[in-house]
Parts: C-alpha cells; structure tokens; sequence
C-alpha cells in the first residue's frame, strides 16, 4: 500500500472538519425543522443542505483545498461544487428515502448517507472541483 503524504493526510483531516461543519449544522437544521417545527422530512432535509453546502464550499474552498494552487475561476468552483452537489443530492435523497421507505429514521439514514458521501466526495474535490494546479496547467 502506497505511503501518503503528510500534505494529503493534513487535506483530509481539514476536509473531514468541513464535512463535520456540513454534517452538524445540517443535522441541527435537519431536527429543529423536523422534530421542532414538525416539517415533513424532505422541505427539513432541503433547509439543512441549504446551510451545510454554504458552510461546506467555504470551508473547502478556503481551508481545505486552498493551497492546491488554484488555477479556475471562483465561477468554475462554484459550478463544479454545484454540480457535483447536485448529482449528490439526488443520490443523498434516494438513500435517505430507500431507508425512511423501509422503517429506518431519517436521523440513521444522514449517518449512513453521510459514510458513502465522505469518500465520494473527497475524491471528486480533489480532483474536480478544487484540483491541484498540474505542471502543464502552469504553462
């Protein structure tokens, strides 16, 4: 198994933190909408994302990914992280609705939507949206 890089290890433990920003303030949102202000799951589920991507794409952008030597535009960024949340977000209710569909809480279905989300996203991050400026992108 391939040794990884101080560099990498410090980008993920920082991309795990906005993730936790994401999980957390989405979660709050999540049960003060859902138990607190008795929404139906999903207009709950919609407010919560709203505030965790905005938080999220500040944390990466800025913390996480900020010293890959950016070479888009803030525009592309943006577009990237929409668009990869997007595909996200269907995929995310689909989990979530499988699981409410078959007796499992909304509650569990974030954290299990939440493990599959945290590899996937990391990778298209890294790579998609914030991607490292390469030697021949330099030029």
């Amino acid at each position: 198994m391939p040794k990884l890089s101080k560099k990498t290890v410090k980008q993920f433990a920082k991309y795990m933190a906005g993730g936790g920003v994401y999980f957390w303030s989405g979660y709050a949102i999540f049960a003060l909408c859902y138990s607190g202000l008795k929404w139906s799951w999903f207009p709950a589920k919609v407010a919560a994302d709203a505030v965790g991507w905005t938080l999220n794409y500040l944390v990466q952008r800025y913390w996480a990914f900020a010293d890959s030597g950016h070479h888009l535009s803030e525009m592309q960024h943006v577009g990237r992280y929409l668009t990869i949340e997007s595909i996200g977000f269907v995929l995310d209710y689909l989990i979530i609705f499988g699981l409410n569909s078959i007796g499992i809480t909304p509650y569990i279905g974030f954290f299990i939507s939440a493990g599959f989300f945290t590899v996937w996203s990391y990778f298209w991050y890294k790579y998609w949206v914030f991607p490292e400026k390469t030697k021949t992108a330099a030029h």
